[in-house]
């Protein structure tokens, strides 16, 4: 019987050539939306933190912080949700960059705002698609070396 690109015989379910699909697919949207909204509230002002918070890094409004947000966590949320729907072998590599800079947003956020309920759970988000990303990586869903042949050809 032929194999496909993963090694496993043609006649496999699609769902098993891209795992968690439709997982990456409705989070990493959750999350961009999640970012999108707050992006729009940093940028219009409205329930932000008080502007003296960004004092000690000299910023006098939340655009820069705003812009930032939709950087870290809009855009590559987005790009996950995109390549995963199209089941591209790149979408598990950008689900786990979303993870990492969902990641990284977050700790850049409790030194100026303080923990809070809401980064313990896009925290857990962050690990927990991580963790995904690299069981489905495992698993064969992942983009190939240039140059190199499938095997059993």
């Amino acid at each position: 019987m032929p194999l496909n690109a993963v090694g496993a015989p043609q006649n496999t379910t699609i769902s098993s050539r891209a795992p968690f699909r439709k997982t990456f697919v409705l989070i990493e949207s959750l999350v961009a939306l999640g970012g999108l909204m707050g992006t729009a509230q940093l940028l219009t002002g409205t329930f932000t933190p008080p502007v003296s918070v960004l004092e000690p890094i000299g910023l006098s409004s939340w655009m820069l912080p705003g812009l930032w947000l939709f950087g870290t966590v809009v855009v590559p949320s987005a790009a996950a949700v995109f390549l995963a729907w199209r089941r591209s072998p790149w979408a598990p590599p950008v689900v786990l960059l979303a993870s990492v800079t969902l990641a990284l947003e977050l700790l850049v956020q409790i030194p100026f705002l303080g923990p809070s309920l809401l980064q313990a759970v896009f925290g857990t988000i962050a690990v927990v698609m991580a963790a995904l990303a690299l069981r489905a990586r495992r698993v064969g869903w992942w983009p190939r070396p240039a140059g190199r042949r499938r095997p059993g050809r």
